[in-house]
């Protein structure tokens, strides 16, 4: 029967494990980096859209088609970007560039929430398509779709690097086991069992005393065993050896000792022997109770697989929670942001009355006395002292139609401006001290209902580029806040505005001499959805959303102060902006 090594054999199995695992950790690591690398250009390609979507909108919007063709072909050298679509709202090609999918979806335009995935396997395509929609007077109308593809060759081309090194690392811990292995097994295996056999194959029956087993190792195993077992045997040998010898050269004279000897000798195999069996016999019971601790490590290992488990299952639906906490947050601020808007947008179309209905009432007057004036010229009893009278009555109708007309254009201006400022997040230059009279005029109705004021100490010529739907929104609540809260049982009360300039800062300063809050109300004074007055309607959201407006939208920083003698303080700083 042809020889089978046992380090071979078992390194043969324990290889062919290893290597079996390596291909299929090493496979799916590749899936998961294709899918990962593919879910990172769908994130790219949603960020290229809203960089993208407005400028897009308002050349559909405005039937530039020339403006969204130039900007189709920048998109379309993008190396991520492998085909792009624009239609209008009648799903009209506008211009068409790359690939294109062979069967588009006929996705009707109300059916757009945000954006439609598209995929397509065959063509090893994949993107998405989003609306185009215009908001005009705080109504949105969709102008058009764009669809945005690319392909599985942007994905492979990503990657390439990356599965070269897991298959190359697969490799090199792969040849390095196997060296491990063939050096483990050789040294403890196999070398110490071609050495046994090499001193059993010299083993003399004439001198059994020199072949011995002579193993250079410390360590106590199996070896150790059977090198004790081969010794034993041999000096066993030895004595037989030595009493037959004896007793031949006493054969005639000592022939009863030899059979005493020879049941010594039978005993004391059977006693070699039962130690053997003993052995043996705790060999087997200690194999057994190592298996017994490898089947309860098992269950260990499994018992712990599975808590590993359920915690990853509670972790991961303790992440979409505090998602959907997120999303509910921040539409929580955009709804209290827009009830803002839309309470000021009411308290100055009251406002707009009084002097639109005076205009009206003054030309209505004008219009009688030139359809008197018509009378008398008619009827021939025109005097100067008619035609004083009228010019009289006509002037005192003009100045107070000019002036009431001129209040009414003033109110819209700043409420349009700053309403515009608050729905549109673009940069742009603004004179602080001006805009700040524009906020103050915008919630004017609002303040005329009480005999609070407020004071603005500002340099004229301080003019930043920052967002100014941010500082207006900033203010408005500030003052909103000061009317709600600070002057709740207060009759005159006075808000102070101090702006100035400090090493390339902007610092704002805002205080109120209100009934200023406590220790403990100052440090939740920032938290979300914490209020003072939470049963008569309050949100607790009006500084949750200044603190984000300064800290996200402006880069800055904020902090609150209340003194012993009341009222509340704001000191707000503005880093790195470019003034004059």
């Amino acid at each position: 029967m042809k020889r089978t090594s046992i380090s071979r054999k078992l390194l043969t199995r324990v290889l062919s494990v290893y290597f079996i695992l390596t291909i299929s950790v090493t496979g799916i690591q590749i899936i998961a980096e294709y899918f990962n690398t593919k879910s990172h250009i769908n994130s790219e390609l949603l960020t290229l859209q809203k960089t993208i979507s407005g400028s897009l909108t308002r050349a559909v919007w405005e039937l530039n088609t020339q403006q969204a063709v130039d900007i189709s072909e920048g998109l379309i050298a993008i190396p991520m970007i492998k085909g792009i679509t624009v239609t209008d709202e009648a799903n009209n090609v506008i211009t068409q560039l790359g690939e294109v999918l062979s069967a588009p979806s006929e996705t009707s335009q109300d059916t757009f929430s945000e954006h439609q995935s598209i995929s397509s396997l065959a063509e090893g395509l994949f993107g998405h398509s989003f609306p185009l929609i215009f908001e005009f007077s705080g109504r949105t109308t969709t102008v058009g779709t764009v669809t945005l593809l690319s392909s599985n060759d942007v994905i492979f081309s990503r990657i390439e690097v990356g599965i070269y090194f897991l298959i190359g690392n697969a490799i090199v811990k792969t040849t390095f086991l196997v060296f491990l292995f063939l050096l483990a097994f050789s040294k403890l295996l196999t070398e110490p069992l071609q050495e046994l056999t090499d001193q059993m194959k010299q083993l003399d029956l004439h001198d059994p005393e020199a072949s011995k087993f002579h193993i250079m190792n410390d360590e106590k195993n199996e070896l150790n065993i059977l090198e004790d077992a081969y010794n034993n045997l041999i000096d066993e040998l030895v004595e037989f050896k030595d009493k037959l010898s004896l007793s031949q050269r006493e054969t005639n004279l000592a022939n009863d000792k030899l059979d005493e000897q020879n049941l010594l000798l039978e005993q004391e195999v059977a006693r070699k022997t039962s130690t053997l069996s003993s052995t043996l016999l705790r060999m087997e019971v200690q194999q057994k109770e190592m298996l017994e601790q490898q089947n309860e490590l098992k269950a260990e290992n499994n018992r712990r697989r599975k808590t590993e488990s359920t915690l990853m299952t509670t972790n991961k639906e303790l992440k979409n929670s505090i998602l959907e906490l997120n999303k509910a947050q921040d539409r929580l601020l955009e709804a209290e942001k827009m009830a803002s808007l839309g309470q000021l947008s009411a308290e100055v179309s009251h406002e707009v009355n009084t002097p639109i209905g005076i205009s009206i009432t003054s030309t209505s007057y004008l219009a009688d006395i030139i359809t008197k004036l018509q009378q008398d010229i008619s009827a021939q009893k025109l005097s100067k002292r008619t035609i004083d009278c009228f010019i009289s009555n006509a002037q005192h109708s003009i100045t107070l139609l000019s002036n009431n007309l001129q209040r009414a254009a003033e109110l819209i201006t700043s409420f349009k401006q700053v309403a515009v400022d608050q729905t549109n997040d673009k940069v742009r230059l603004i004179n602080i001290s001006k805009y700040l009279d524009e906020i103050i005029q915008s919630i004017h109705p609002k303040l005329k209902k009480t005999n609070h004021c407020v004071k603005i100490n500002c340099d004229p010529h301080i003019e930043i580029y920052t967002h100014p739907g941010a500082i207006a929104q900033i203010i408005i609540n500030l003052i909103i806040n000061s009317i709600i809260h600070a002057f709740h049982d207060i009759n005159r009360g006075t808000i102070t505005i101090d702006v100035t300039v400090e090493q390339q800062r902007l610092i704002i300063l805002y205080r109120d001499n209100g009934t200023g809050i406590n220790e403990e109300q100052l440090d939740k004074l920032f938290d979300p959805f914490y209020t003072t007055q939470a049963d008569k309607g309050g949100t607790g959201l009006g500084t949750h959303i200044i603190k984000n407006l300064v800290v996200g939208t402006l880069n800055g920083s904020i902090d609150a102060y209340s003194g012993s003698e009341g009222g509340l303080s704001y000191r707000m700083t503005l880093p790195d902006m470019r003034y004059s």
